[in-house]
C-alpha cells in the first residue's frame, strides 16, 4: 500500500478526532441495494475482510479508507432495450410516446435491469496529519478527493477542509524552477515536464525523458510558455509530477526510502501494512513541510 497520487486538503488543528472510532462503525459501507446506482461508506484500511478496525493511527497520523459499490449499467444499453420498445409500440398501436410516457418507459427499465447488473467495488485512501493540519487522498481528481472529504464531513458532522491555497503563482514557481533559480534543498529536477502558451487556445509542449535544463527548454521560456507540470525528485525517497494545481502526481517510493523497510523485524501481512503506513506517513509528511515552504502554503487555522 503506497499513495500514487496526492490530493492535499488543509483542515484546522483544532478539530478533535478522539471519536472517530466510535463515529466510523455509523457510517460504514453498505452493500449496493437492489435498485441503487451506488453506496459509500468507510471500509478498513486493512481490507473488507476487516470488520472491527475501521482506522489505523500512529502518532498523529491518522489512516482512513473511503470504500464504493457501483452497479455498471450502460446507458447504450439502456437507450437500445428502450428503442427496441418504442418500436414495438409504433408496430403494435400505431403511435409513438411522447416525452413524458418515455421517460416513465426508460424508469421502469431502469428497475428491471439494476437488480441483475454487476457491482464494481472501489477504495480511495487518506491519511491525515493531524499535527500539520492537512490530508492527502490518494487520487488525481479533485472530485475524488471533495467526496472523500464530505465523507469525513458527514461522520464527524463538521470538517471545515479547503484545497491547497498557495500565496505565490504555483505556475511561477514551477517556470523559475526549470529556468535555473535554486531549488528547495533536496529537491531536484526529473525529467518530465509540460509548458503552456499562457494565451488562449495556446500551444502545449509536453517532454518526457528529457534533460529539463537545456537549450531546447530554453527556447520554449523564452518565447513567453510557462509550466504547469514538473516532475521532481526528493532526496533518493521520492519522485513525482507536481501540477500547477498543486496535485501531486505519478508519485513513486524510491530506493532511499524503501530500504526502510528491510529493518522491520516483524511479520505478518498486517505489520508488513502498518510499517508501511508508518513509512509513508513519515515522508509525505516531510514532502508537505517543503511544498508549504516552497509555495507559502496558507494554514486553515489563520
Amino acid at each position: 500500500m503506497f499513495f500514487k497520487n496526492l490530493t492535499l486538503f488543509r483542515f484546522p488543528t483544532s478539530i478533535d478526532f478522539s471519536e472517530v472510532d466510535t463515529l466510523l462503525p455509523n457510517v460504514v459501507l453498505k452493500p449496493v441495494g437492489a435498485l441503487e446506482m451506488t453506496s459509500r461508506g468507510f471500509i478498513s484500511p486493512f481490507g473488507r475482510e476487516e470488520k472491527q478496525q475501521f482506522s489505523h493511527r500512529i502518532g498523529d497520523a491518522l489512516w482512513l479508507t473511503v470504500g464504493g459499490e457501483d452497479k455498471i449499467l450502460p446507458s447504450v444499453v439502456v437507450n437500445d432495450l428502450l428503442a427496441r420498445k418504442l418500436e414495438e409500440i409504433e408496430e403494435k398501436e400505431g403511435r409513438k410516446p411522447g416525452g413524458r410516457e418515455r421517460k416513465r418507459m426508460k424508469d421502469d427499465l431502469l428497475h428491471e435491469l439494476l437488480p441483475r447488473a454487476f457491482v464494481k467495488s472501489s477504495r480511495t485512501d487518506a491519511f491525515l496529519d493531524l499535527q500539520h493540519g492537512y490530508v492527502a487522498v490518494d487520487s488525481s481528481s479533485r472530485k475524488t478527493g471533495e467526496n472523500v472529504m464530505s465523507d469525513i464531513r458527514g461522520m464527524l458532522g463538521s470538517f471545515p477542509a479547503m484545497p491547497l491555497n498557495a500565496e505565490v503563482a504555483p505556475r511561477s514557481i514551477l517556470t523559475a524552477w526549470i529556468a535555473g533559480e535554486p531549488l528547495p534543498e533536496g529537491l531536484s529536477l526529473g525529467e518530465e515536464c509540460e509548458m503552456k502558451d499562457p494565451a488562449e487556445g495556446g500551444a502545449v509542449v509536453k517532454c518526457q525523458h528529457q534533460e529539463l535544463r537545456c537549450d531546447e527548454i530554453d527556447k520554449h521560456l523564452d518565447a513567453g510558455k510557462q509550466v504547469t507540470k514538473l516532475a521532481l525528485i526528493f532526496e533518493d525517497n521520492l519522485s513525482f509530477v507536481l501540477g500547477d494545481d498543486l496535485i501531486v502526481r505519478k508519485l513513486k517510493f524510491l530506493d532511499g526510502a524503501l530500504d526502510q523497510l528491510e529493518h522491520i523485524d516483524e511479520e505478518g501481512r498486517r505489520a508488513e501494512l502498518d510499517a508501511r503506513f508508518a513509512l509513508q506517513s513519515g515522508e509525505i509528511r516531510r514532502l508537505f513541510l517543503l511544498l508549504e515552504q516552497a509555495f507559502k502554503l496558507s494554514k486553515a487555522d489563520s
